[in-house]
């Protein structure tokens, strides 16, 4: 086992960081693609748009078991080798046009995905205490936000120039890049294993799974992420089919959206002592305010910039949320990081993956009125899950 080198320390710590938000890279990159792919794979929206809730339910599933693997055999050979199959798979995407081959790589991408983040997050809790760690969590979600804004815009671009496949092309020639660097600056971080047993391990997610809190934690985080997931599963055919744009203003349009959700992280750091509860339940009421406004304005002014000016704001306020209720569920098991960070990220990603897409499809969402009360039935819901949330963590807490 090849341990991390002090001097590699903090070269492999950018290198971590830049590896959180690749999941997010690998569904944003060609959301402005989705119609085009749709044309000339000649295939349904909501069958292309499978390809990405494939995606993100294959790393939510995934995330749930493996971290007791990386607790039990290390991170480092496991991400070298999930970097490796992810990079290929891209290219086969890319090579093999055909909707049900790309479904097939999107599952095998997620469960790359699943091992390569959650080693990296764990990465942090191996090597970081106190503050520190808890300055790196509270990074976590604001470093992941970079992919919403960088990846659609850079994806729009790819599109408009050398078609869809150029995404997948791109995506296979960073990991493997990635990979390289990997190679040669990183190294094992975890001091002591977990013995691989099914009994304990069991028992470690029935703990986990029994604290309403922490499970009550990871289905805010999903339904949050569900309602950033719907804008962009939907406006690319809003956006190029109903206003007539082009796939580079969906590329913008996703980067604002993306960037509102790093302002609301960036806020939430900079509030980070103050009562969690006020926090959150301020912004969820800002959200339902937002996406009243939303819908009443939809009857006689809706075009792109209502669309995307409401959106921002929902954004910012889901961000906001995201990064504080993050840094409660990463931190509710530090004895069991690998565990935890599955577990929480795994829980979201597949109750993001279901609510996005059957919200999706149970209003049509082809216009900014039916987002909008698609936004507000999950905004209810989720102001109801908090509720009970809080409940369990004062309990918890005393």
């Amino acid at each position: 086992m090849r341990n991390l080198k002090e001097d590699h320390k903090g070269f492999s710590t950018i290198l971590a960081l830049a590896l959180i938000p690749l999941s997010g890279f690998a569904t944003d990159v060609y959301l402005p693609s989705l119609p085009a792919m749709a044309k000339d794979l000649n295939v349904s929206a909501s069958a292309v748009q499978l390809t990405l809730v494939f995606f993100m339910f294959s790393l939510g599933i995934s995330q749930i078991f493996i971290g007791s693997i990386l607790d039990s055999f290390g991170r480092f050979k496991i991400n070298i080798a999930s970097l490796a199959v992810f990079s290929l798979s891209s290219f086969v995407i890319a090579l093999v046009p055909d909707i049900y081959v790309i479904y097939a790589m999107r599952i095998v991408q997620g469960i790359a995905i699943a091992f390569i983040v959650i080693a990296k997050r764990a990465y942090f809790v191996d090597l970081f205490k106190g503050d520190k760690l808890k300055s790196y969590i509270s990074l976590f979600s604001i470093i992941w936000a970079s992919a919403p804004i960088i990846a659609p815009f850079l994806g729009g671009y790819l599109e408009h120039s050398f078609g869809w496949k150029s995404n997948f092309y791109f995506l296979g020639l960073l990991s493997f890049l990635i990979l390289l660097l990997e190679l040669r600056y990183s190294g094992e971080t975890i001091k002591e294993t977990h013995p691989f047993k099914l009994k304990s391990i069991s028992e470690t997610y029935s703990n986990m799974l029994k604290s309403a809190d922490f499970t009550l934690g990871f289905v805010i985080l999903g339904i949050t992420f569900a309602i950033v997931i719907m804008f962009n599963l939907s406006s690319p055919f809003i956006i190029e089919r109903i206003f007539g744009y082009s796939a580079i203003t969906t590329g913008y349009s996703a980067l604002l959206s993306g960037l509102s959700v790093m302002i609301g992280g960036i806020t939430a750091k900079s509030l980070i002592k103050k009562p969690l509860a006020k926090k959150v339940g301020t912004a969820i009421i800002i959200q339902l305010i937002l996406v009243l406004l939303m819908i009443f304005t939809s009857s006689f002014e809706s075009n792109i910039y209502t669309l995307v000016a409401f959106t921002m704001g929902l954004n910012i306020c889901g961000g906001f949320i995201y990064n504080i209720i993050l840094g409660f569920c990463l931190s509710r098991f530090s004895k069991n990081a690998g565990v935890s960070s599955g577990l929480t990220g795994g829980g979201a990603y597949m109750v993001s993956a279901l609510f996005s897409y059957l919200f999706v499809n149970l209003y049509a969402v082809k216009s900014q009125f039916l987002l909008g009360l698609a936004n507000v039935s999950l905004l209810l819901i989720v102001g109801i899950v908090f509720i009970v949330f809080n409940k369990y963590r004062l309990k918890h807490n005393a």
